[in-house]
């Protein structure tokens, strides 16, 4: 007999969204303590960073085969509290190598939960006749808040990373069994391929421009991840829990926009809605530029959360519902792109910040927003029907 909740399809999709994203939001708020324990620079926490990026790199060229073959039930239940562990163990590193290779496993587990709940949103889409990927995406944005505000919490009372970490496992295995006990695959989608997916998901044309659309919010979200809380730890020499809760409130407004982003975007269309949340995004790089104050900072994380809040999803979207390949290989394929290019986001960060001062590892997103907004037609121009969730 499964233990869990019984919920609908679009809820057990909203919940795991939810509760991947509260295990992933645990650790950033913490980066400035780990920065201090290791004794290191910018550029070398940066290169630490990169191994959740070249695990998540490795992980999406492969898992979409493997979590189809296991099943994503048992793939979904699996691996999300094994990313909670998986965190635990890098929090323990010494030095920016062994972060590299502790942070290594946390990708490989973030390639496969990433596919699962993106084509599983998609697939529920169909199923349900609605939209839900963005509010799907609100609800891993509410994760990463209510992650970033517990953790910076934490961080102010002085807790060790290691121990806050490892509390984690056993919070995140017991959400995912009472939340996703009872999950079950969506059916596929009518109308597209199911051909197998293949180890390496070849980006087409119009995949490589989603990439390229994606490019500038994934930069700077990942910024305002890794960064935002040694940002204003070393710009304004914060308290611990300030630091953290940058982390937090980008991720609050993000969620906020992601959680009613669906009826604008059914108005108006997918082009339409994001090339205003790029300008938004556009605004909110600008005042963490410039900000004189921490408060200032603090609006512009906001509004940087805000702007990068549809970007990815709404590009998820597009390559889940093309006709040419299944639905599995488009996201691989634009997922594990993304990231490649993303792959030089953590240790560029690190460089500029170490070399050119930490304001400058979000200045330069600024041209990559100018870029996004060129190529943002291809999100698609047309409005989508109204519906209700």
């Amino acid at each position: 007999m499964r233990i869990g909740f019984d919920l609908p399809p679009q809820l057990r999709v909203y919940g795991g969204f939810f509760i991947y994203s509260f295990c992933m939001g645990s650790l950033p708020p913490r980066l400035p303590d780990i920065q201090h324990a290791m004794g290191i620079a910018e550029g070398a926490l940066g290169l630490g960073l990169i191994g959740h990026a070249v695990g998540t790199l490795i992980s999406l060229s492969l898992a979409a085969p493997i979590v189809e073959r296991f099943g994503h039930a048992l793939a979904i239940r699996t691996l999300i509290p094994l990313l909670a562990l998986f965190y635990a163990f890098a929090s323990l590193a010494t030095g920016p190598l062994m972060f590299f290779l502790l942070l290594l496993p946390v990708g490989l587990v973030t390639g496969g939960i990433e596919i699962i709940l993106n084509v599983e949103a998609d697939r529920v889409e169909h199923q349900v006749g609605r939209r839900i990927m963005n509010r799907a995406h609100a609800f891993w944005s509410g994760g990463f808040f209510s992650a970033g505000f517990i953790s910076a919490a934490i961080a102010q009372t002085g807790l060790p990373v290691a121990i806050h970490m490892m509390l984690m496992v056993p919070l995140v295995a017991l959400a995912t069994l009472l939340v996703l006990g009872r999950f079950e695959a969506a059916p596929h989608r009518t109308g597209t391929s199911t051909e197998t997916a293949p180890r390496f998901a070849v980006p087409t044309l119009p995949i490589t421009i989603l990439v390229i659309v994606t490019l500038s919010a994934m930069i700077m979200e990942g910024a305002g991840i890794d960064w935002s809380a040694i940002y204003m730890k070393g710009e304004f020499q914060v308290s611990p829990f300030l630091a953290g809760f940058a982390v937090a409130v980008g991720a609050l407004a993000q969620a906020l926009a992601r959680f009613f982003a669906d009826p604008f975007v059914e108005k108006y269309s997918p082009t339409t809605v994001s090339r205003v949340l790029l300008s938004v995004l556009f605004l909110g790089t600008l005042l963490i530029f410039f900000a004189p104050h921490p408060f200032v900072a603090l609006v512009g994380f906001a509004l940087a959360g805000m702007g990068t809040s549809v970007i990815f999803p709404l590009a998820m979207s597009a390559a889940a519902q093309r006709t040419d390949r299944s639905a599995a290989i488009n996201v691989a394929a634009l997922a594990q792109t993304s990231f490649g290019a993303f792959l030089v986001g953590p240790p560029l960060l690190g460089f500029v910040a170490e070399h050119f001062g930490i304001r400058w590892a979000y200045g330069i997103g600024i041209p990559l927003v100018i870029l996004s907004l060129i190529f943002v037609d291809a999100l698609g121009k047309k409005p989508l029907p109204h519906s209700v969730d």
